[in-house]
């Protein structure tokens, strides 16, 4: 499997989630060990986004608070506190589908803060972004920039 097969396994359990489309999972030594779509709603949990659904699931799984060397797919490119979960996590890459750029600024905390600023204050130079892997199936999960999304739908503004 590369990336695009675990992009698509991220959208469709995005998909499962048609109010909050979010799905992520997180890869070790070629295989799945959690996987996640956002949770908020479900657990009433603000912290229960798809990516620290997905990291704790994997974490369980090796039995250690820590993911040292694995890779995490996302459908969007991770918020504030994704980045500082898997900063702490220990994942190695992150990839990400949709872009800031290619949705509705609702889906971000803070417009003035990049998700590599944080990675750059963390000092991980071993942390690998790559950005913009199936963007295009990411960015149709969510509302576009331009979009106008009803009051009970918006989130973060």
């Amino acid at each position: 499997m590369d990336d695009n097969d675990f992009m698509r396994r991220a959208v469709e359990l995005a998909q499962q989630n048609e109010a909050s489309p979010i799905g992520c999972v997180v890869v070790l030594d070629g295989k799945i060990i959690g996987a996640a779509h956002n949770e908020v709603e479900a657990q009433c949990d603000p912290t229960a986004h798809a990516e620290i659904v997905a990291i704790r699931r994997a974490c369980e799984a090796v039995g250690e608070s820590q993911i040292k060397g694995a890779t995490l797919y996302s459908t969007l490119q991770p918020c504030g506190m994704c980045s500082m979960a898997i900063i702490w996590a220990g994942v190695r890459r992150v990839v990400y589908g949709a872009e800031r750029h290619q949705v509705h600024p609702m889906y971000f905390e803070d417009r003035h803060l990049d998700t590599m600023d944080f990675i750059r204050d963390a000092y991980r130079n071993d942390l690998e972004m790559t950005g913009g892997v199936f963007a295009a199936a990411c960015a149709e999960l969510y509302w576009k920039p331009g979009d106008n999304p009803p009051d009970e739908v918006q989130t973060n503004l």
